[in-house]
C-alpha cells in the first residue's frame, strides 16, 4: 500500500511540474512580436484630449528585433536608437537621435517622449495591440499598421 501511495505521489509531482514548466515557457514574450510599425491611439497622463495633443499626425514607433533598432515619429520629429529589450522588459532611457523641426502642434511631442522614457515593460495582445507599460500600468497603447 505504501509503495502504491508513493508511486502515485511521485507521478502527481512529475505531472504538476511539467504543467508548471509549460506555463512558464508559453507566457514568456517573444521580442519578435514587437516587429513592425505601430501607431499610438492612447497615452496616459495628460489632461488634454488625445486629438488635442496630436491634431495633425499620431506618433508611430517601428521595431526591428533582428537588428535591435527602434525608430519612429513623435508626431513632428523622427527619432531612432537601439532597441533595449529583454523578455517583457524594455528601456527607452538611452539617448536617441532625433530631428529638430519646429513643431507648432502644442506639447504632444514632449508628452510622448516624456512618457516613453518612463516605460519599462511591454505586451502584445491579439498581435495587433502593443501596450507599453510602467510596471503593470499601460502608459501607451498602439495599433499595428
Amino acid at each position: 500500500m505504501k509503495k502504491v501511495l508513493l508511486a502515485f505521489l511521485v507521478i502527481s509531482l512529475v505531472i504538476t511540474s511539467c504543467k508548471n514548466t509549460k506555463k512558464a515557457t508559453s507566457t514568456m514574450p517573444n521580442i519578435s512580436s514587437l516587429n513592425g510599425t505601430w501607431e499610438l491611439n492612447y497615452i496616459s497622463g495628460p489632461r488634454i484630449a488625445f486629438d488635442g495633443l496630436f491634431p495633425k499626425k499620431k506618433p508611430t514607433i517601428t521595431f526591428d528585433a533582428t537588428t535591435k533598432k527602434v525608430n519612429g515619429n513623435s508626431s513632428c520629429n523622427n527619432f531612432n536608437g537601439a532597441l533595449n529589450a529583454d523578455g517583457n522588459k524594455i528601456d527607452f532611457t538611452q539617448p536617441m537621435a532625433m530631428t529638430r523641426m519646429a513643431c507648432m502642434d502644442g506639447n504632444g511631442e514632449q508628452v510622448f517622449m516624456d512618457v516613453l522614457k518612463k516605460v519599462n515593460g511591454w505586451s502584445v495582445t491579439d498581435g495587433n495591440t502593443l501596450n507599453l507599460l510602467t510596471g503593470d500600468v499601460p502608459m501607451m497603447r498602439f495599433t499595428k499598421k
